[in-house]
């Protein structure tokens, strides 16, 4: 999904748009007031490349003379996006049928170039409209703080989940350049009902990956570096699960393991003779004096009694 906001008189004339793909512009209100920011916004909303559209206010009475009204008023240029705001005002709430009365209007008009979207709360949307007409496409608000995730079954191009510290929105689309491209496909302009845009198909997963080899069979001319690299892992891993103490020497035919834990240490014993140093029982076992030491805790190598068990570790 993609952010934008809608903007009106009492944001800046030149909002910022950092983060931003779209932006919403109020244009008018009834058949008298005009946005007087509103070409300042829509030259900043331009200037950073977002995809622009401009909503109209629309009050209870004069539809049609409203509808001419916004599409006369408002700032746009051929693909912009036109929105009926549909909510209640101090001058009372336009009735379904009003509002259905101007997206039509509206997409007579101008429904060729540019694509006309209804933005109504919940509440209106689920308790108030009869018709489920929304022209292009449905821009919903509710106030969830759950981006994407409005609380209604219909499908809907835009959810505006929060007003703080501004109106910010959301759009069903993966980039900007796929909302431009649904706004430049247009809506035709025989202002009859079109299905309302859905968001895109949410792609099917990607199959998951075969198992990674977990052995290896060493060939002629291999390398335990170059097995590391062929398989993303390093010399000290290989050599660590394998038991390898010279990386230099692997025979062919030799299996590797390439996933997995190191083996755990061999543990022998070994009953102390006379004549035996820790070095000497150390080389015969295949180990060293530090290992024999640590696991029998010498704390001199050089002093072991004849008939001392020690742990054999390697």
């Amino acid at each position: 999904m993609i952010t934008g906001q809608d903007w009106a008189s009492y944001q800046p004339a030149s909002p910022s748009t950092s983060g931003l793909d779209f932006a919403l512009i109020k244009a008018t209100e009834g058949t008298s007031y005009t946005n007087p920011r509103m070409a300042s916004q829509a030259a900043t909303a331009r200037a950073a490349g977002l995809v622009t559209g401009f909503y109209h206010f629309l009050l209870p009475g004069n539809v049609q003379a409203q509808a001419e009204y916004f599409v006369r008023q408002a700032a746009s240029v051929e693909y912009d996006l036109l929105v009926c705001d549909w909510e209640s005002s101090a001058h009372g709430s336009p009735s379904c049928a009003e509002k259905d009365q101007f997206l039509k209007a509206v997409q007579k008009l101008r429904g060729s170039n540019h694509r006309v979207l209804l933005y109504c709360n919940r509440d209106f949307w689920t308790n108030r409209d009869t018709t489920s007409f929304a022209a292009d496409g449905l821009w919903i608000a509710e106030y969830n703080g759950k981006p994407g995730k409005p609380s209604i079954k219909a499908p809907w191009v835009i959810h505006q989940y929060t007003s703080a510290p501004v109106d910010t929105n959301v759009a069903a689309f993966g980039s900007r350049a796929e909302l431009r491209a649904w706004a430049r496909a247009g809506a035709g302009d025989d202002g009859q009902e079109h299905e309302a845009a859905k968001p895109p198909a949410k792609p099917k997963p990607a199959p998951a990956p075969k198992p990674a080899a977990s052995t290896y069979r060493v060939r002629a001319g291999d390398t335990l570096s170059g097995i590391a690299v062929r398989f993303g892992t390093t010399v000290s891993k290989l050599a660590a699960l394998n038991g390898i103490k010279d990386a230099d020497r692997i025979s062919v035919g030799q299996v590797l393991k390439l996933t997995g834990s190191a083996p755990a240490a061999k543990s022998t014993t070994y009953r102390v003779r006379a004549g035996d140093t820790l070095s000497g029982i150390a080389a015969a076992h295949g180990t060293t004096v530090a290992k024999l030491a640590k696991a029998n805790n010498l704390k001199n190598p050089d002093v072991i009694r004849v008939g001392q068990t020690l742990k054999i570790v390697k």
